[in-house]
């Protein structure tokens, strides 16, 4: 095949939204404007939302949350593009979604991928109605982003396994119900990516698995440190096969990479500052430029991921294309904390008389887990250089 065959059959190809996808995002549109007045609630900063349980129920009785979870278990059965059109709207909004996002994202996927039909009658309905929520148990300490660093350890023991390691930034741990635990099931024999295994576990009422608390520097407490100590998990709760781990958490991550959450953790902010700055009268050239510049990435970042949701509708299998989103989009966030504060020419403070300046102050402290959390620039910039040289048959 040419270089430009190939070209065309992988990458980010251009598309716009049906009919029917514009309709439904007029639909979500009316319904933040009816639940979300502006000027009525505080934006939260994209993912990073509030657990707002009720609202999460509202957002589930219109089929908008589990939205990939098909119809035999309870679910809507979206397409991913779907999914990009609720998820776009909900955080430009800055909308309260921290109770569903992981449940929504990523768990439900993967236990209708892996899971045995037990489990996905079990969980997969309780997630679509919004009342059962997910964390991720993926990161330990010391280990960075090597995921294959793990060091929690599953045991065999009578009709399960036992438990004994750290997960820590564990979102909403204190408040959510089940995590999917990344551990190594079987001892590393020189292939650190062989012998894991994922468990399901619950997060509360269970035995020597311990919650800490892991706080910003203004006291709000997002991440936890979840310690488990001879955790008992029973072979039913075993997601997957054991030793395949490896293999299905790098689906699982594939999984949150490439949406809107991306690159839109600043979007209310943006947006509360410009209308902030509006009614103080007119723009000054600065601020013209600036806008402009922020408006004109968004929709080149927004184009690239609504390309990849259409991918996968198609069939396709982005990996690539997600890490590639993921890099520039986080980076274009922290570059967007810096360029709103030197616009204001004021120190931000989460004290301060404006929202904006206050949501400004959260995002300077929250800013830098952008490019940690899913995996770290570095790692992301090694899985597009491999995919790409592989695409191209480039040796490396």
């Amino acid at each position: 095949m040419a270089v430009a065959e190939q070209a065309s059959a992988r990458g980010f190809a251009y598309t716009t939204l049906t009919a029917e996808e514009l309709a439904l995002r007029e639909e979500v549109r009316a319904f933040i404007k009816a639940e979300l007045p502006v000027g009525g609630y505080r934006p939260c900063l994209g993912m990073s939302a509030d657990h707002d349980p009720e609202f999460t129920r509202k957002m589930a009785a219109r089929g908008w949350v589990g939205m990939s979870i098909p119809t035999r278990y309870g679910g809507p059965a979206h397409t991913a593009v779907d999914r990009f059109i609720v998820v776009e709207e909900m955080l430009k909004a800055g909308a309260p979604v921290g109770a569903h996002w992981v449940a929504d994202r990523q768990s439900a996927p993967t236990i209708l991928r892996f899971g045995t039909e037990e489990q996905r009658e079990r969980f997969l309905p309780a997630i679509a109605r919004g009342e059962l929520w997910f964390s991720i148990g993926m990161s330990e300490p010391d280990a960075g982003s090597d995921l294959a660093a793990v060091r929690t350890t599953a045991t065999r023991t009578d009709g399960g396994w036992l438990l004994n390691g750290t997960k820590i930034w564990t979102s909403n741990a204190h408040q959510n119900h089940w995590f999917i635990v990344l551990c190594r099931s079987s001892p590393n024999e020189g292939d650190r990516h062989e012998g894991l295994s994922q468990l399901l576990v619950p997060l509360r009422g269970t035995e020597g698995l311990e919650i800490n608390p892991i706080k910003f520097l203004d006291g709000s407490h997002h991440f936890n440190e979840v310690v488990m100590t001879d955790v008992f998990v029973p072979d039913e709760d075993v997601l997957g096969e054991i030793g395949r781990g490896w293999q299905q958490v790098n689906s699982e991550l594939a999984y949150e990479r490439a949406g809107p959450d991306r690159f839109l953790s600043v979007y209310s902010t943006f947006e509360q500052l410009l209308r902030e700055q509006v009614a103080q009268g007119e723009l000054s050239a600065k601020a013209f430029e600036a806008f402009g510049r922020i408006t004109a990435r968004y929709w080149a970042l927004r184009n690239l991921s609504l390309s990849i949701s259409r991918t996968i509708d198609q069939g396709g299998a982005p990996a690539v294309e997600a890490a590639i989103v993921k890099d520039l989009g986080t980076t274009f966030e922290q570059e967007m904390i810096g360029l709103l504060h030197d616009l204001w020419g004021e120190e931000p403070s989460l004290d301060a008389a404006t929202l904006g300046n206050q949501l400004l102050a959260a995002c300077v402290l929250t800013g830098p887990s952008f490019t940690l959390r899913g995996g770290t620039n570095e790692i992301l910039r090694t899985v597009a250089s491999k995919g790409l040289a592989a695409w191209y048959g480039v040796n490396r």
